[in-house]
């Protein structure tokens, strides 16, 4: 019931979902019963292709996060992660209430032992066609050396098991490729990184670099993070504007990959962008059953028991 076209969108985005997926998938759809069973009707779809559980209330955007999902408890938030923490559910995405995504992942499955701070990433469409990472993107805005470095892990850990990198390239967002760049904090997180035994540090990349080959992850804080997603979504609406059609700019379309997963947590929750049509739903949900399957969670879990992971 999340985001600004549900459920019509999310309904329709899940349908295209089932289409790419196995026998061995379910999808859950939590919402209103009698919302869902027409849509899926006009798409002559059968109910029974799905898990439906009713869920009567909704949390709006502009519900207060910390609020809505104890005083909405049969949300489709609340229930979701309700099922989430339960085992019922393996994954869970949503394109409504950022806030309260963030605090039922935060409370409910609650933060892998050892992770300082939860983070968000962006995909970076590389030139050659593969995919880099950004890290963080908006969450969050004052981070220290030691939380910029678990970024790199995050990250590192994200490309290897689900984009398939061997050994993912990490680099630091910085004004100057040169160590002794930067503010006070990215020369602190330089240091910290460059003696890792966790990730492939490669040192400082800039700007220029966001989108060639030379690094796979880009950790920053989520304040710079978020002014380069903004930035490179309003060029791409710029050159849409302009009537420019290119494969490669095309890939800039949030569409293509739906939502961000909640690195750090003890399960896999994906965050969608309010404005989410049936095709950005449908991606998002293929993208949280590969993180499913891949146990990225566990995965992350495993490489903080090491002695050599800062916390």
């Amino acid at each position: 019931m999340g985001g600004d076209y549900a459920p019509r969108e999310t309904t329709f985005g899940a349908v295209e979902a089932l289409a790419e997926c196995t026998s061995e998938d379910t999808l859950v759809l939590l919402g209103d019963r009698d919302a869902i069973l027409p849509l899926l009707a006009e798409k002559g779809v059968s109910a029974d292709r799905f898990q439906i559980v009713h869920a009567p209330e909704v949390i709006e955007m502009a519900d207060n996060p910390t609020k809505a999902i104890s005083q909405k408890p049969q949300s489709s938030i609340a229930l979701g992660f309700s099922m989430l923490k339960s085992g019922e559910l393996d994954a869970f995405s949503s394109a409504g209430n950022t806030g309260a995504m963030m605090v039922g992942a935060m409370f409910t499955v609650k933060v892998i032992p050892g992770i300082i701070r939860p983070t968000i990433s962006s995909i970076l469409p590389k030139e050659d066609g593969t995919n880099g990472l950004i890290l963080d993107v908006g969450v969050n805005a004052d981070c220290k050396p030691e939380v910029l470095y678990q970024f790199g892990l995050l990250g590192s850990l994200f490309s290897k098991h689900v984009y398939h990198i061997p050994n993912p390239r990490v680099g630091l967002m910085n004004i100057g490729e040169e160590e002794e760049k930067g503010n006070l904090l990215m020369k602190e997180t330089h240091q910290l990184m460059k003696g890792s035994r966790d990730f492939n540090f490669i040192g400082n990349v800039e700007g220029r670099d966001l989108f060639n080959l030379k690094s796979d992850v880009i950790v920053c804080d989520g304040f710079t993070g978020n002014v380069i997603l903004k930035e490179a979504e309003s060029f791409y609406t710029l050159l849409k504007k302009r009537g420019v059609q290119d494969p490669y700019f095309e890939r800039f379309n949030y569409e293509s990959y739906g939502g961000t997963p909640i690195l750090g947590i003890n399960s896999t929750v994906l965050i969608g962008h309010g404005i989410s049509n049936a095709r950005t739903i449908k991606n998002m949900i293929l993208l949280s059953r590969d993180i499913a399957h891949v146990k990225l969670s566990g995965k992350i879990a495993a490489a903080l028991n090491k002695e050599t992971i800062v916390q």
